[in-house]
């Protein structure tokens, strides 16, 4: 994978810069044109990143995880299908702020995150993370979730509720309502076991303004 053109694996060390030579810098020196960029954070296979990078030709996506075996099967998926707007990062998700400069990302899809029952603070969407978001995300910023889990969905809501972010989409049941998105011809191998199982999937979508440090909900 180290020779694969759309994947990044920079040096441990290099996580800790302020400044990595791609930040602020990825529509110019990676994808070589301007579009808006989205990023698939804890992105395993890299399946959303290829499938929304198919359906939405005109932006940019960076599927990001840490583990290379996981992403080796998405970048190799979009180099035999010449994907052009779709690559990936390898780090750790605490460290994308090196990444990426203030205002340069658009977007962040959650797709079947760790639902970390046992440690909320570690969940994707804990305030903690979601204040991270902010620092590279442009003013009001989309952030979106697909969950089988419940206890992550309400944790979520709850959140987004509390600070009085604006949402976009919410559902407890993304699949039994109709809709012409195409974003639902997007699903991952497991999303597709799960729907078979007959689980619900769960959905929100909501704007993370600069201007609002998100609070933790007392008692959650």
């Amino acid at each position: 994978m180290e020779t694969f053109p759309n994947v990044i694996q920079p040096a441990f060390e290099e996580a800790f810069r302020t400044s990595h030579p791609l930040k602020g810098n990825w529509n110019r020196d990676f994808f070589r044109c301007e579009h808006p960029l989205i990023l698939e954070l804890g992105c395993g296979k890299g399946e959303y990143t290829v499938g929304l990078a198919r359906v939405f030709p005109a932006n940019h996506f960076i599927g990001i995880d840490i583990k290379g075996s996981r992403i080796w099967k998405g970048a190799k998926t979009a180099l035999q299908e010449k994907i052009p707007n779709a690559g990936f990062l390898r780090t750790r998700i605490e460290f994308i702020g090196s990444f990426f400069a203030p205002g340069e990302v658009d977007e962040i899809w959650l797709t079947f995150p760790d639902p970390q029952l046992e440690k909320k603070r570690k969940r994707l969407t804990a305030p903690k993370f979601l204040n991270d978001y902010r620092m590279f995300l442009k003013n009001n910023g989309v952030i979106h979730l697909k969950t089988d889990n419940k206890v992550l969905y309400n944790y979520t809501l709850d959140t987004v509720r509390y600070n009085q972010l604006e949402i976009i989409r919410n559902t407890e049941d993304l699949y039994a309502e109709s809709s012409a998105d195409p974003v639902l011809s997007i699903q991952t191998c497991y999303e597709k076991q799960y729907i078979e199982k007959g689980l619900s999937i769960h959905y929100i979508s909501f704007r993370l303004p600069h201007d609002k440090n998100i609070e933790e909900v007392p008692g959650l």
